[in-house]
């Protein structure tokens, strides 16, 4: 089987901005649902996002601690926004308040029709101290993307082959 690396990059629109990675996992979509929708395992297997605790239905609290690769932790609280089993899970969180930092974050999962599916984790910045932070989004939050992605990868094919 051959092993994709994964693809981490950002791009700025006006006063927001896109951090998007992908992965190639060779799984099915149900599969790799299991592991990012077993909070309990993420210290296991997570590089990056170290805990997770709540419910997984639209509108709950959840509260998520993460590591960047090279940076301060941080605890933060979102909303979990959308929740489609098997395809996507996507969260709303704000540094310290609303409009100061926030971040969407979306975890979706493309079935290829191949026995793959391509992985992608993308979050959308904006908010007042965007400019200031871009610079750090770019470098630690981008690799923890990749970090995790490529943890999800082997999570997901030696659990499941």
């Amino acid at each position: 089987m051959e092993r994709e690396h994964g693809s981490t990059h950002y791009t700025k629109s006006g006063r927001s901005g896109e951090l998007f990675s992908q992965i190639t996992i060779h799984a099915s979509p149900e599969d790799i649902w299991a592991v990012l929708t077993d909070f309990d395992k993420y210290p296991q297997w997570n590089p990056f996002i170290k805990k997770i605790q709540g419910e997984i239905c639209e509108g709950s609290n959840l509260k998520i601690s993460l590591q960047p690769p090279g940076s301060f932790g941080m605890n933060i609280k979102p909303v979990l926004l959308k929740v489609n089993p098997f395809n996507e899970m996507r969260w709303l969180g704000h540094l310290l308040f609303p409009g100061l930092l926030d971040g969407e974050h979306v975890l979706e999962i493309r079935a290829k029709g191949d026995g793959t599916c391509l992985f992608i984790q993308k979050e959308f910045f904006s908010g007042l101290i965007l400019p200031l932070m871009e610079k750090i989004m770019m470098k630690s939050t981008g690799e923890g993307f990749f970090q995790m992605n490529e943890a999800l990868r082997d999570r997901v094919e030696y659990s499941f082959h």
